[in-house]
């Protein structure tokens, strides 16, 4: 891609570096932002810069926040002792927009992936073992993907937990509404048919 400029070149090679924008997309981007007022650009860039220099990571569950503790562990009125594992922070903004949670959170920060070189000690496992243990968590529920990797997360962190007086819960699995059971894989159709419930509660 040939650019009459290093400057506008430089900005397309940042911008592209973002996940899933290419190098059209990215000009784009650019070519909008150089129709803008100069004082909203600069706002966009400071605040940008700002992000990234100051926010911080919760010190109880590794959420985004911009204090130590984020609003989620600071709110009161949120049952404290229950917590749903998950493996981003992306899990909890999906979850919390459900509003139908009423708990705290553990951001894993990934889950154990031997063949991408991740271990237990790169994730915040340990930090979960001694919350539970200092807060005498009631219930830990898991919201890791159904794949390999979650559960064996999910098995490893059991067995470390297994000498406390805890709930172990995961999210239940099977067939999304609205899905056809001839494009489900096995595993998905043996924990819907496991995992089945009563026809009253679900068919009003």
């Amino acid at each position: 891609m040939q650019l009459p400029s290093s400057l506008l070149e430089n900005a397309v090679n940042e911008f592209s570096k973002l996940p899933g924008i290419g190098k059209k997309t990215a000009l784009r981007l650019v070519l909008h932002l150089l129709k803008q007022d100069v004082g909203e650009v600069l706002q966009f860039g400071d605040t940008l810069s700002r992000m990234r220099q100051e926010i911080k990571f919760c010190q109880r569950c590794s959420n985004i926040s911009d204090a130590d503790i984020c609003s989620i562990c600071a709110n009161s009125s949120r049952n404290q002792n229950l917590i749903c594992v998950v493996e981003n922070i992306r899990d909890v903004i999906a979850i919390e927009s459900t509003q139908q949670y009423n708990g705290t959170y553990h951001v894993l920060g990934g889950v154990i992936s031997p063949l991408d070189g991740i271990g237990p000690d790169q994730l915040s496992i340990e930090p979960l073992v001694h919350r539970i243990v200092k807060e005498e968590t009631e219930e830990l529920i898991f919201a890791l993907n159904p794949n390999i990797q979650g559960d064996t997360t999910i098995y490893y962190i059991q067995k470390k937990i297994q000498h406390c007086n805890c709930k172990v819960t995961t999210i239940a699995r099977g067939i999304a509404f609205g899905g056809e059971l001839e494009y489900a894989d096995e595993m998905t159709l043996a924990r819907s048919i496991s995992n089945r419930l009563p026809v009253g509660q679900y068919v009003k």
